[in-house]
């Protein structure tokens, strides 16, 4: 199986949605701050034009964005953006366009930065598997030839993107709030794409799954989590022992294997619980469990409640989020 089709099976397990929400167009000094976003939630920026500095105020670290970067926030940080000049930001105006996403403006004269800012939308329980296996920032270069290593198809991919995005955030044409929100989706998918691709992808998943000696046992379960998979037949399938395999796992992504097969499993059976006569008794058989009582203690571990009560959430419609149903 190949490095797509696991990215393939780990967003189809999830509800995904994404918005664009601010375009800002500033001249230097500028600045915007931005705080701690709900657990659903994971802030993006795209760079149009120009450059900012991305800033964690809890670690006090800061990375340079040029003109076709696209940060992503997997763990909903606070964070800053500005020119990094130092100096005092101006007053910044701010109106809603026909579009319907806000346009920020400031007076100042310097050099000017046009990004878009927005969010992806993670239903649970999948938002946690998002915390867990990505990392806390998720910076890609999109536009080829600046030396960068592991520059790939996805990033030339991701550089013919934010040019579509720029086109329609700068014309204001109808349909061009809708159009931005679908490219969104395609954003994030190929925005993980070319994370994975990179020779230095980021720890998690991603530097997981762009380890080549591991692919068979990560395509193994994705593509078939309900198999009662144990460590000696994910090693064979790598062709190594299982202390090997254990020692990459925890090394890139600082879990076990059987860590992984869980959460994929639990993702699958919390999308299965809320389908019409799904009962919990043929979920857990689904996704791998003989044993219902071992099953209901799993979920709840990793849920936060048990199937029953997931269930009744769901059909209550109280998972809004989880359907894709968020405000703005």
């Amino acid at each position: 199986m190949s490095q797509i089709d696991w990215l393939s099976h780990l967003l189809q397990m999830m509800t995904v949605t994404g918005q664009v929400e601010a375009r800002c167009v500033y001249g230097s000094p500028w600045r915007v701050d931005f705080a701690q976003s709900a657990a659903h939630e994971i802030p993006y920026h795209v760079v149009l034009k120009g450059s900012a500095i991305i800033e964690d105020p809890e670690t006090g670290t800061a990375r340079e964005l040029l003109a076709g970067d696209i940060v992503l926030l997997p763990h909903g940080s606070a964070h800053a953006l500005h020119d990094g000049s130092g100096r005092m930001p101006g007053r910044t105006y701010e109106r809603q366009v026909s579009a319907g996403w806000m346009l920020r403006e400031n007076d100042a004269g310097g050099e000017h930065l046009d990004m878009l800012c927005g969010r992806f939308f993670v239903g649970p329980p999948h938002d946690r598997l998002i915390r867990d296996y990505l990392p806390k920032t998720l910076m890609v270069r999109a536009m080829a030839g600046r030396g960068e290593a592991g520059i790939g198809s996805a990033s030339n991919h991701l550089a013919s993107l934010v040019s579509m995005m720029r086109i329609e955030a700068a014309g204001e044409r109808p349909g061009g709030h809708a159009i931005l929100n679908g490219l969104t989706l395609t954003l994030f998918t190929l925005a993980l794409r070319a994370a994975s691709e990179s020779e230095q992808a980021p720890a998690g998943l991603l530097a997981l799954a762009g380890h080549s000696r591991l692919a068979p046992a990560i395509s193994a379960m994705f593509d078939n989590p309900a198999r009662p998979w144990n460590l000696q037949d994910l090693a064979d399938l790598c062709n190594m022992s299982r202390a090997t395999l254990v020692r990459h796992f925890q090394d890139r992504l600082g879990r076990s294997p059987i860590d992984l097969l869980t959460d994929i499993r639990m993702s699958i059976a919390a999308n299965e619980l809320k389908k019409p006569g799904m009962s919990t008794e043929f979920v857990a058989d689904a996704v791998g469990y003989q044993s219902v009582s071992a099953f209901r203690r799993v979920f709840t571990d990793k849920v936060g409640m048990g199937p029953g009560q997931w269930r009744r959430l769901a059909r209550e419609g109280e998972d809004a989020f989880a359907l894709g149903v968020h405000p703005g």
